[in-house]
């Protein structure tokens, strides 16, 4: 895996993954920004989230990491910032697509959805899988709103 700037945050119910998930990528010599929150206590995820997204967009951090209960909401705030593409996946197979194919640049993860170890694995296959290019490029300069037909 290539030395990456990885942006992360979550609300109190990803706090327990957002800990281990920093831990790990420390441990694999990733830069790692922690955006909060810093505790389970209940909170407002977009609080969070969108300084990912945000920091991502700006080129400030190479990838992002947004975690919530489900990631559904996670991904929808992420996904509001011009720039980002968010996917939130649940096994390694649509980690591996999200990048693959889509240039993912955030992933969401739904601390109730995998195990912490899944939760991991899908990371570690979400930063180490390349984009395609080829066919999926005019598809992102789509999403990205650059060509439409």
């Amino acid at each position: 895996m290539s030395k990456l700037t990885v942006a992360i945050g979550s609300d109190h119910a990803g706090f327990t993954y957002k800990k281990a998930i920093i831990a790990h990528l420390s441990q694999r010599g990733q830069t790692v920004k922690d955006y909060g929150t810093d505790s389970t206590e209940s909170c407002d995820y977009p609080d969070f989230i969108r300084p990912v997204a945000e920091a991502v967009a700006a080129g400030k951090c190479d990838r992002g990491i947004v975690l919530g209960g489900s990631g559904n909401g996670e991904a929808i705030t992420a996904n509001r910032v011009p720039g980002v593409r968010c996917g939130i996946c649940w096994n390694e197979q649509l980690a591996m697509w999200n990048r693959s194919h889509n240039d993912g640049n955030v992933l969401a993860l739904g601390e109730r959805t995998v195990t912490q170890q899944e939760a991991l694995n899908i990371v570690d296959t979400w930063l180490e899988t390349e984009f395609e290019g080829g066919r999926h490029v005019a598809r992102i300069e789509k999403i990205d709103a650059k060509r439409y037909p």
